[in-house]
């Protein structure tokens, strides 16, 4: 590898889906930037051993998604203040014999509902389904825009709790109401936005959802991209607005982008695009 092209990666296992390489090298195109970047399958028990190959690679830096996300945030030698929140890590830095952790789902989720789907959440009322990583991820950036209400639901409330456990001291400190229900209550109330941040999408399996969670002044967001999901086609058949996870995918890595970069890309050619295909 040659000083002048800087290198960089995805790494996850999976990873063959990944649409990361196709965003960058736009990103990078559009700022006329010569780089390469690719994605990498690490066995489930080597994740350690590829990030520091991929140091001695001289890698710049690398994107880091499922299931790896803990690991990276435990062998990160310091960490951005949304990581440590999270505990989790997407966005990697080598710089100086240092691996710098970083967090950009929450920051790519705020800035896709609130920038591309026009949907601010100042004093709304959102529902956050699901309590692993992915809601872990995002639930410190919705409670920095100061919603009224932020409750979270998932098939069993103890995951849910652990979570309201960790973030009731910062939901305080924004004036947010923070509380845990469970999902057979969720008809009771009345959201603005609804967030599916379960991983049931992925799989094809039902949320079993009430119907009436959803309302035409809602919008039902799933994290999860490149095809109508079950959870958003019940949405839409009760007449809330629906979107899924790919503007959240390439605002969270234009946040990447600028980490290594010190350029913020423009976003919306890039969605664009890639929903054409």
């Amino acid at each position: 590898m040659t000083d002048l092209k800087k290198h960089f990666a995805v790494i996850g296992n999976p990873i063959h889906h990944s649409l990361s390489p196709q965003i960058h090298a736009a990103f990078a195109r559009e700022n006329g930037l010569d780089i390469h970047y690719e994605a990498i399958l690490s066995p489930l028990d080597q994740f350690k051993n590829t990030i520091h190959t991929l140091i001695t690679q001289k890698l710049t830096g690398a994107n880091v998604t499922l299931p790896f996300k803990k690991e990276a945030y435990q062998l990160a030698t310091s960490h951005s203040s949304y990581a440590i929140i999270a505990e989790a890590v997407n966005t990697l830095e080598f710089k100086e014999g240092e691996i710098i952790g970083h967090n950009t789902d929450g920051i790519g989720l705020i800035r896709d509902l609130e920038q591309n789907l026009d949907t601010h959440l100042k004093h709304k009322k959102i529902l956050l389904i699901g309590a692993g990583g992915a809601a872990e991820g995002v639930i410190y950036s919705l409670l920095e825009k100061t919603p009224s209400e932020l409750t979270l639901t998932n098939r069993t409330i103890e995951k849910s709790s652990v979570i309201q456990n960790k973030m009731d001291v910062h939901a305080k400190s924004f004036n947010v109401h923070l509380n845990v229900i469970e999902i057979a209550k969720c008809p009771h109330q009345y959201f603005d936005v609804i967030i599916n941040a379960t991983s049931v999408s992925l799989s094809n399996t039902e949320l079993h959802m009430d119907d009436k969670v959803f309302h035409e002044s809602s919008l039902a967001y799933d994290m999860m991209y490149g095809k109508e999901t079950s959870y958003m086609k019940q949405a839409k058949s009760r007449g809330s607005k629906v979107s899924d996870g790919l503007g959240m995918l390439v605002e969270q890595a234009a946040e990447a982008f600028f980490i290594w970069h010190h350029i913020k890309p423009q976003t919306k050619s890039v969605i664009e695009s890639l929903r054409a295909l």
